[in-house]
């Protein structure tokens, strides 16, 4: 899989249930409230700061972002502990749930951004059908590239919806061993065997890499990051961040480092930092009023975090169009950085906005909620 615009999402969150009066994380206490079924304000927080990340590489394209917050990583352990927590019911009755909270709103997207693809010269074929069913990355033109490129996210995610059963099965009676079995894959596809082309290619590539911080989300459900030792998990943790960093900085591609372009290097550095997040979990101070507001928002990208991962791009590539038009206004060329990529960054945001006003109540109707402009 290649291109710097498709290692960046999160996964769909889970149905909005009764919270407390947002305000300091309270630690343990929190954690044990997330897995009895409560919103965990911590795991909230950091699906938006990967939302937040995102947008953020795909506007700069830094290379070191990756090493300062490993969105992917952090949002399929997320997923995973979610889906574990899901999986306390049958199994066939949770993959439904799942597949239809995360097919609608891409069947929307696949409308829209199908039809403004056909109109620029797109001739849908057989492969069109991936739209249907994203078990394979969806096909487009060059015209939309950027804009569905992001659904190899979606596509990874499905697979991992449709394994779990069976892969939390095996973890559930060898957690350490099978954690540590996960990474295999992706070392043996980075030093041994050679990845295929095309689309099965990609799949592999995306499972192998992201599976251990999969299974890093059912230890970080059961309990089983916990009872490991606070030393030991630093150890482990580290030794796999500076493999991970050795391996990127030793074998670039194409003289960069940029994680989302070396496959063990993600796996390596994305899970080792996973494994520190969700084993500690930082303090907050007290400040009722910023942390309110904080709480709203948190809530807001949590409860549209498909809608934002699935229409940024688009409103990356709209923010261009605005700002072209705004080169034509000659008191907005004069006074405005409207060359300035931060400008664009702030240009986006309204646009990302705005895309969560008008599509954001599918996320509603695919979890069976009474449609919503905001939550």
């Amino acid at each position: 899989m290649a291109g710097t615009h498709r290692r960046t999402a999160p996964a769909p969150a889970p149905a909005p249930q009764p919270a407390a009066e947002p305000g300091a994380f309270e630690g343990r206490a929190a954690l044990r409230a997330g897995r009895a079924g409560g919103r965990d304000p911590y795991v909230d927080a950091l699906r938006a700061l990967a939302l937040v990340r995102v947008v953020t590489y795909h506007t700069f394209g830094w290379p070191w972002l990756g090493f300062v917050f490993p969105s992917m990583g952090v949002m399929f352990a997320l997923a995973g502990s979610l889906m574990a927590r899901s999986l306390e019911r049958p199994a066939w009755s949770v993959i439904r749930g799942r597949l239809r909270r995360l097919l609608v709103p891409v069947w929307v997207f696949g409308l829209v951004l199908g039809s403004a693809m056909v109109v620029h010269g797109w001739v849908p074929g057989p492969d069109a059908l991936y739209w249907v069913l994203p078990v394979g990355d969806p096909p487009g033109n060059a015209w939309g590239e950027q804009a569905w490129a992001v659904l190899w996210y979606l596509r990874t995610y499905l697979w991992f919806v449709l394994l779990s059963p069976v892969l939390l099965r095996l973890f559930s009676r060898w957690p350490l061993s099978v954690a540590a079995l996960s990474l295999v894959p992706v070392v043996l596809l980075a030093t041994v065997w050679q990845v295929p082309d095309g689309r099965l290619g990609s799949g592999i590539s995306d499972l192998s890499v992201f599976l251990f911080c999969w299974l890093l989300g059912f230890a970080h459900r059961d309990g089983t990051l916990d009872r490991i030792r606070p030393g030991r998990t630093v150890a482990v943790a580290a030794g796999l961040m500076a493999a991970g960093a050795w391996w990127a900085l030793t074998h670039r591609a194409d003289g960069s480092y940029d994680l989302d372009d070396i496959p063990l290097a993600q796996a390596l550095w994305s899970g080792g930092a996973v494994a520190l997040l969700l084993r500690f979990r930082p303090g907050t101070p007290a400040a009722p009023g910023r942390v309110r507001f904080l709480g709203r928002v948190v809530r807001v990208f949590n409860s549209r975090a498909v809608t934002i991962y699935l229409w940024h791009e688009v409103a990356l590539m709209l923010s261009v169009a605005v700002i072209d038009l705004m080169w034509q206004v000659p008191s907005m060329e004069e006074h405005l950085p409207l060359g300035s990529t931060w400008f664009q960054f702030a240009v986006a945001w309204p646009l990302i906005a705005a895309a969560v006003a008008v599509f954001g109540w599918v996320e509603d109707v695919a979890a069976r909620r009474s449609p919503r402009l905001l939550p």
